[in-house]
Order: structure tokens, then C-alpha cells, then sequence
């Protein structure tokens, strides 16, 4: 079988460095024989829809996994922008860049110009909740001509063409903006393949889309079902139900065949984020309690069989310049004693959540709850899908959650990520953090243009969040994907944006 390996090793010009390659491990298991009728693809992916796959919500990045909506631009496999809906740009000044956009046509037969494009980022700018890749971010759009695009900002924004490759500023035609702020990408998009048919969170069905600007692709369609149970996943795949199964859960890839395993070096961490905002973790002496009471790399064996590096921070091995680059984090608050805590808690609970769709967390948190436990505390878990707690989350009705962040899912620049979860107006900030330091740090790394200080601005942020343990990183995980012998070209990204492509088909 044969991969394409789009965004292994990143050296990106004004945004972090992804370095790594996929190896497959060995075992015996199921064959995973591809058999999709007509040479269709069969996916299973893991998180249903949460807003019927609007780019405004997580559901941005399905749209991009499965080529059926672009941006101006794209992250080549360096990391690097490189033109997608834009043919080209230049930056004008500071503030100011202009994109010519290439001959294009909307899944719905119209044509791609500059006034579309211009509809399409007021509608993302005007969004509510503001799309995380704009939080730190103020974009005004306006056409030169009918391929002529300017875009300006409030303040200078180095990493923009990086920015505009993100899945949540996809262009859409016209028509997937209702009056109501909804929007939808069915029959939309402008990429290789057509959704033509959602059903809920269950099932979609995507068709090739012949007038696709970069030509036509090798598979005739995509047939997508969301299975929440990552075993039920693997065994679509061992079953020969599925041709790709994305995140296949590490207590179940030994138990698939070699030829099927696909291990990929991931940006992702998972973390425990305490809620700095309301209930028990406004105490830092708390927050600090539960910090030296966890232990991640207790996780890497046990509940990730080895897929997983012990947490350096919040970026790890799949961001190498990090680790050269990482401060030291000094004026931590002290952890109160296991007495204390009982003291301080005496009577309330710690409400520990976490979520279904990765079927290693809910494993994580029974560590922890152990963990913190012994530390003082009283736990109780709340473990559902994501879907039905992400409300309950970004309102903080948890104490602390067991989180899976991809860390350069939105622009491939870290900036992006920490602007969205750790500053105070962040749209992400689970945490609840509101730290004029921190906002402060992260303020400084995203003015900076020169790569070099750049990194080391990101990373006195980190030190700067680490400090104030709103999120005590546990793993870097490597992820784990599902391919059946005979299906070609399946990219296999560690920024978990890219997965279907023109390429990718049935041998």
C-alpha cells in the first residue's frame, strides 16, 4: 500500500517546525481488505458533527480531512503557505495584503470571485462564537476587481497567509450563508468531493466534483459514517466494513494487521485543564495540589500501550525546536498539603470530565481521579461525547477536564492555539484563565515576524501558562490510523487537517 505522508516534516517560515514520519509497528490481526462498492471509500471518523459540519465549530476540520472545502491558501507539507483558492499574494505593508485568486468554480455551479471571497471572511469575522483561528485576530476584507482581493488588519499579523490556510476560514459559495448565521458546506465547497447528502451526526455522503480546479479525483465518492466507540471503529476496519478508520484506539492497534497500522507523530497533547474561573481550582494552592498529584507518564504504558511520549509541556517531540527553546517555570503557587485539601474541599466535589470520542481518555481519568484522590480531593467523573458537554465546557460547569488538543490544528502557528485557550478573551479558554502576564507573552510572540524569536517568544508564553497550572500537560500521543490493504494515498498528517485527497482511492 501506498501512503502520502503531507506534513511529516515542517519547517514552517513564520510558524513552528513539525518533524516526524509514520512507522508501522508490527502484529498480526484483521486484513482490513478493502471492498467499497464502485471503488467508493468507506470512512469511519470518530467525532460526529456537533453543528452540521459548519466551519464556524470543530467540525471545520472534516471539512478539510475530506477536500470539500478550501481556503485562500494551504499548509504544504513543510508547513509552509502555499496557494490554494489564491494563485498568489504579496504583502503590501504591515497591515495590508493582496491575494489574486485563481479560476475556480462553487460545487453549486457558480464562480469563485472576489466578492465571494469577501462574503465568505465577513461571515467567518461576524461568526458567534468568533472562530478560534480569529481570536487574536481583526480582518477587514474588500475586492479590488473580480480577482483581486485585499485584506487588512487591525495590527500587523505576520503569520496571515498561515492563518487563511486554517479549515475554519473556508470559502463557500453564497448559498451556505442563511440569514440565521447557520451555515452549510452541502454542495458548497469548492473542493474534489461534493457532500450531497448529511444525515445528522451519523452519516454523510460526498460525491466527486468533476469541475474541481485541480483535478478530477481517483475515487468516485466517500461514504462517511461517525462512530463515536473507537473499538467499533477498529473492528469496521477488521470487519472489511471500512476502508479508512481514523483514530484507532492504542488498546486495539496491536490487535490489527501490520499492513493496516499506521502510526503518525502527532502535535497532539492531552492534558488536565483545571476551570481557573469558577468553583474549587480559583484556589491556586488547589490548582497546585492537583498539579503535583498527577502523574502522566503513568499514562504512556498503562492506558496508551506505549503510543505516547511523557509531556515536556504543551508541545512535545512533534515540535522539536520547542524543546531547545523551553523556560523554565518559576512562581508557581505552593501546593497545599493532602490535609489541606481535605480542609479546603471538605464537603465538595471535584467534578472531573472528560469525553468518549477518544477512548484512552476516559481510561486517563480513572488514573487521575485515583491520583488526585490520594491527594485530598473527592472526584467524580462525568464522561459522555463531546458533543453533548462542549456548552457545558466553555461555560465552566467542570472543575477539570481530560483534553485532546491538536496545539497546530488552526494555523499551524502556536500563537493561534494559545491566543484561543489561555488569554482572557480567548474563544477556546476552557480554563477560564484571565492572567495579564499571560496575555501579556502571548501578545509579544504574535507581534513577532522573525522565526527565530518568534519560537522563543511562544515559549516564555508556555512558561508563563505552566505557571499559573490552569493546564498540567500529561502526554504527547502518537496517533493511529486505519488503512486496508489495497487503498492508496491516504495522507497521514500529524496536524490531523488532511486525510482524503484527489489521490486517495482503491487500488
Amino acid at each position: 500500500m501506498r501512503t502520502t505522508s503531507r506534513g511529516l516534516i515542517a519547517a514552517l517560515a513564520l510558524t513552528p517546525l513539525l518533524a516526524g514520519c509514520f512507522a508501522p509497528s508490527d502484529s498480526d490481526g484483521g486484513t482490513g481488505a478493502a471492498a467499497g462498492s464502485g471503488g467508493r471509500l468507506r470512512a469511519v471518523m470518530a467525532v460526529p458533527p456537533v453543528q452540521a459540519l459548519s466551519p464556524y465549530s470543530n467540525d471545520a476540520t472534516v471539512l478539510s480531512k475530506l477536500s470539500v472545502a478550501e481556503g485562500l491558501t494551504a499548509l504544504d507539507r513543510n508547513g509552509v503557505a502555499k496557494p490554494a483558492l489564491a494563485k498568489s499574494w504579496k504583502q503590501d505593508d504591515d497591515t495590508t495584503w493582496t491575494f489574486d485568486l485563481r479560476k475556480a468554480e462553487f460545487q453549486d455551479g457558480t464562480e469563485l470571485t472576489a466578492q465571494s471571497v469577501v462574503n465568505a471572511l465577513d461571515h467567518a469575522s461576524a461568526a458567534k462564537p468568533k472562530p478560534r483561528v480569529l481570536s487574536d485576530v481583526t480582518l477587514t476584507a474588500k475586492a479590488e476587481d473580480a480577482d483581486t482581493v485585499t485584506l487588512t488588519t487591525k495590527s500587523p499579523d505576520p503569520v496571515l497567509p498561515l492563518r487563511l490556510a486554517s479549515p475554519a476560514l473556508a470559502i463557500l459559495s453564497a448559498k451556505a450563508y442563511a440569514k440565521d448565521g447557520t451555515v452549510s458546506p452541502v454542495g458548497t465547497g469548492t473542493g474534489p468531493f461534493e457532500i450531497t447528502r448529511l444525515s445528522g451526526k451519523t452519516k454523510a455522503t460526498l460525491d466527486r466534483f468533476d469541475g474541481y480546479w485541480g483535478g478530477r479525483a481517483k475515487a468516485p465518492g466517500i461514504d462517511v459514517s461517525w462512530i463515536a466507540d473507537g473499538t467499533a471503529r477498529a473492528n469496521a476496519l477488521r470487519s472489511g466494513e471500512a476502508d479508512i478508520a481514523e483514530w484507532i484506539p492504542t488498546s486495539q492497534a496491536k490487535l490489527l494487521d501490520k499492513d493496516t497500522r499506521h502510526e503518525v507523530p502527532s502535535v497532539r497533547t492531552d492534558s488536565l485543564i483545571l476551570n481557573t474561573g469558577s468553583g474549587l481550582f480559583t484556589d491556586p494552592g488547589l490548582r497546585a495540589a492537583a498539579r503535583e498529584a498527577v502523574d502522566g507518564s503513568a499514562l504512556v504504558d498503562s492506558v496508551f500501550g506505549g503510543y505516547a511520549d511523557p509531556a515536556q509541556g504543551l508541545f512535545g517531540p512533534a515540535v522539536p525546536w520547542a524543546a531547545g527553546r523551553r523556560v523554565d517555570v518559576t512562581g508557581r503557587a505552593q501546593a497545599d498539603t493532602a490535609a489541606q485539601v481535605k480542609t479546603a474541599t471538605k464537603g465538595r466535589t471535584l467534578r472531573l470530565a472528560t469525553y468518549t470520542n477518544r477512548a484512552e481518555l476516559p481510561e486517563a481519568a480513572t488514573v487521575l481521579q485515583q491520583q488526585l484522590e490520594k491527594a485530598g480531593f473527592t472526584v467524580k467523573q462525568d464522561v459522555r461525547e463531546y458533543t453533548q458537554m462542549e456548552a457545558d465546557l466553555l461555560a465552566g460547569k467542570y472543575d477539570a477536564l481530560v483534553f485532546s488538543r491538536v496545539t497546530l490544528l488552526d494555523t499551524g502557528d502556536a500563537v493561534d492555539y494559545l491566543a484561543s485557550d489561555f488569554t482572557s478573551e480567548g474563544v477556546y479558554n476552557i480554563a477560564g484563565l484571565k492572567d495579564a502576564a499571560v496575555d501579556k507573552a502571548i501578545r509579544a510572540a504574535a507581534a513577532e515576524r522573525d522565526t527565530k524569536r518568534r519560537q522563543e517568544k511562544i515559549m516564555r508564553a508556555e512558561a508563563e501558562i505552566l505557571r499559573t497550572d490552569a493546564v498540567v500537560p500529561l502526554v504527547h500521543e502518537r496517533a493511529v490510523q486505519g488503512i486496508a490493504t489495497g487503498v492508496e494515498g491516504v495522507v497521514l498528517d500529524p496536524r490531523e487537517r488532511s486525510l482524503v485527497d484527489v489521490d486517495t482511492h482503491v487500488g
